[in-house]
């Protein structure tokens, strides 16, 4: 992957689950609500000075949030944290890239 350049869209890891897990309670705390389901779909990721992460996350029977999480430098030591969000998205809404 080249730096700056977000990579393809890809169906989600068990790594991306765990990065999005870290930060959804930022994102309730930012909606006031719990989600009843908090599962990453897709992502895609770009390296910056550390690594943005796009990720597309079921929130609900058939409501979608996307994410984006910067996760910053190894020895800068910081968890992840929730850059922006988009909510009201479909299944079928390309992931975003914002």
């Amino acid at each position: 992957m080249m730096c700056g350049a977000p990579s393809a869209t890809q169906p989600a890891t068990a790594e991306t689950q765990a990065i999005a897990d870290q930060v959804r309670s930022q994102l309730e705390e930012k909606e006031n609500k719990k989600f009843p389901i908090f599962k990453a779909v897709e992502f895609r990721s770009q390296v910056v000075a550390g690594t943005n992460h796009f990720i597309k996350v079921q929130v609900g029977d058939d409501d979608f949030v996307h994410i984006r999480v910067f996760k910053s430098l190894p020895h800068e030591n910081k968890p992840p944290a929730l850059s922006s969000y988009q909510t009201n998205k479909a299944r079928h809404d390309e992931l975003s890239y914002f």
